[in-house]
C-alpha cells in the first residue's frame, strides 16, 4: 500500500491535475480515524510501525525546498494538496502548517491552488474549520448518508456521527467541495435507494459549490469491491445535474 514522504510528487491526480502532495502523517505508517475498506494506504492495523508526525518546521522546510526545485525546473503544479497516509487534520500543527503553505504558495506558485482532502471529522474544532476555510479547495468526504452505513464503508473511530459532520459542513455555507466514493461492497451499495436517495438529500441540504464523485482506482485492502463506471455514476447523479449542481465524475 502507499506510503508517502512529507512532500511528494507532483503526481497526476484524477481530480486535481498536477498535484504536489503534503503528508502530515508518518512516512512509514498510517494515522487515521477512518479505516476505509477502499483505502489505498491499507488497513490502519498494517500501518502502526511508524508514529512519527512531521513538525510544522519540518513541513515548511521540505515544502520550500521542493517548491524552489520545481520552480527552477519549470514543473507545473496545479494544486498543493494535503493528503498522505491518513487524515491530515489530525496533525496537531495543522492550522499553522496551512498558514505556512499559503505563504509559500504565494511566493513560488501564486497561480496554483491549495487543497485539503479531509474526512471532515474534525469540524467541531474551530481552528481546523478556520484553516480549511482559508484554502482554495476544502474537499470534505461523505461516502454514506447515515452513521450505520458509514460504519460499513469507512469504519470510523468511536463517536463518529453523520449528523454532527453535516452540522460542521454547514458552517462553510456551501463554499466547499463534497467528495464521495461510489462503489459496491458487501453490505454497501452506493447505487441502492438506501444510500443514493438520502445522499442526494444531503447534497441539497448542504449545497456545496462542487461535488466530486469517484470510484476505486488502486488496490484496496478489502476484497470483493466493485468499481463503478463513469456513465453509471453520471446516471446516478443525473437528478442533481439537472438541478444545476456542479459535479466532477471520475472513474
Amino acid at each position: 500500500m502507499l506510503r508517502e514522504r512529507v512532500v511528494f510528487g507532483p503526481v497526476k491526480s484524477r481530480r486535481l491535475g498536477s498535484s504536489l502532495g503534503i503528508n502530515l502523517l508518518p512516512e512509514e505508517g498510517k494515522l487515521c480515524n477512518f479505516d476505509c475498506i477502499y483505502c489505498e494506504c491499507g488497513w490502519n492495523a498494517d500501518g502502526t510501525a511508524d508514529r512519527r508526525i512531521p513538525t510544522r518546521t519540518q513541513v515548511r522546510t521540505a515544502l520550500e525546498d521542493k517548491l524552489s526545485e520545481c520552480m527552477l525546473e519549470g514543473v507545473q503544479i496545479d494544486s498543493i494538496t494535503f493528503s498522505g497516509d491518513g487524515e491530515p487534520t489530525l496533525n496537531p500543527e495543522f492550522p499553522g502548517i496551512v498558514d505556512d503553505t499559503l505563504q509559500l504558495r504565494d511566493a513560488f506558485y501564486p497561480g496554483s491552488k491549495v487543497s485539503v482532502l479531509s474526512n471532515a471529522t474534525m469540524l467541531h474544532v474551530s481552528e481546523i474549520v478556520e484553516a480549511l476555510r482559508s484554502v482554495d479547495n476544502p474537499i470534505l468526504k461523505l461516502d454514506a448518508p447515515t452513521t450505520a452505513l458509514a460504519r460499513i464503508i469507512n469504519k470510523p473511530a468511536e463517536g463518529y456521527d453523520v449528523e454532527k459532520v453535516l452540522s460542521g459542513m454547514e458552517a462553510f455555507g456551501g463554499d466547499f467541495v463534497l467528495q464521495t466514493m461510489m462503489l459496491k461492497a458487501p453490505g454497501f451499495d452506493s447505487s441502492s435507494p438506501e444510500v443514493l436517495g438520502p445522499w442526494m438529500d444531503i447534497v441539497r441540504r448542504l449545497r456545496p459549490r462542487e461535488i466530486m464523485v469517484y470510484t476505486i482506482a488502486r488496490p484496496a485492502p478489502m476484497d470483493a469491491l466493485e468499481k463503478f463506471g463513469a456513465e453509471q455514476m453520471r446516471q446516478l447523479v443525473q437528478p442533481l445535474l439537472d438541478e444545476g449542481f456542479k459535479i466532477q465524475i471520475t472513474a
